[in-house]
């Protein structure tokens, strides 16, 4: 098990920019990839984008691509969202979650066992 802890969310214009952090804490294991996730009311779950956790790889949502970048500092337990030209799509919670699997790249959130609690991001046009 991870103890997973977002911050950093708010309400912000479109074109605005926000950076999410997420403290990792009492592994149980060492997670092989670590993501963002996002859930807008009404809506399913999507995954934003993810990092293996070994190789620094990431991949991302289309609707991301080019303006989010997800980062890690294993040294501090850290992942981070750099969230730039944000629209009021990228209104939702957004959630940290981590996993032990080794497909992530397919975004699919079932994957992923361990979840923060989640941090609100509010853009308006």
């Amino acid at each position: 098990q991870v103890q997973l802890v977002e911050s950093g969310g708010g309400s912000v214009q479109a074109g605005g920019s926000l950076r999410l952090s997420c403290a990792a804490s009492g592994h149980t294991y060492k997670p092989t990839c670590m993501g963002w996730f996002r859930q807008a009311p009404g809506k399913e779950r999507e995954g934003v984008a993810v990092i293996y956790t070994g190789f620094g790889s990431t991949y991302y949502a289309d609707s991301v691509k080019g303006r989010f970048t997800i980062s890690q500092d294993n040294t501090e337990n850290m992942l981070y969202l750099q969230m730039n030209s944000l629209k009021p799509e990228d209104t939702a919670m957004y959630y940290c979650a981590a996993s032990s699997g080794y497909s992530c790249s397919t975004l699919r959130a079932n994957l992923f066992g361990d979840w923060g609690q989640g941090t609100q991001v509010t853009v308006s046009s």
